[in-house]
């Protein structure tokens, strides 16, 4: 079995007006479906309520991958196993206050959900729910993140 290379889009850097670009780690968490491949989960945000994956700073002592796991615990109280392979970037401006952002680059991992913890430090804050691929990449604003999700296959983790 070979294994093909995944396409990324061309990522769009929000202006930041000499701000520097930030990293950040995410998860894409997901459960094997046999139609369609996958389903995934989303979180809402805290702030405006949108559609997003779980997301967070890098964190000392912590591989990328293990800290997105992180990220996705505190977020959405979910764990599962994490893979190292980075399934592609995206973009956004990460407001600050509501005249300050910065340009964040996210690079994403898979997290293949097998446990949801009920008690988890955001809980209550946010909601979170099961999605198709077509509504999940519907639902989140950012193109990159659309095109990773339509894209992935997990199948190619193995």
């Amino acid at each position: 079995m070979t294994r093909s290379t995944p396409v990324q889009a061309p990522l769009r850097i929000p202006s930041a007006s000499k701000r520097e670009t930030r990293t950040q780690f995410a998860a894409l968490p997901f459960r094997a479906k046999k139609k369609d491949g996958a389903e995934f989960l989303l979180i809402s945000s805290l702030d405006t309520g949108r559609w997003i994956i779980p997301k967070g700073w890098p964190m000392d002592g912590m591989r990328p991958a293990e800290a997105a796991a992180e990220e996705a615990w505190e977020e959405a109280g979910i764990r599962g196993r994490v893979y190292d392979e980075v399934l592609g970037l995206y973009s956004y401006a990460k407001w600050l206050d509501e005249e300050l952002s910065i340009p964040c680059i996210v690079l994403v991992f898979a997290l293949e959900v097998s446990h949801f913890d009920e008690a988890f430090p955001e809980a209550g804050q946010r909601k979170r729910k099961w999605m198709s691929r077509k509504k999940a990449a519907a639902r989140v604003e950012e193109p990159e993140l659309k095109q990773i999700i339509e894209r992935f296959d997990p199948d190619r983790l193995r």
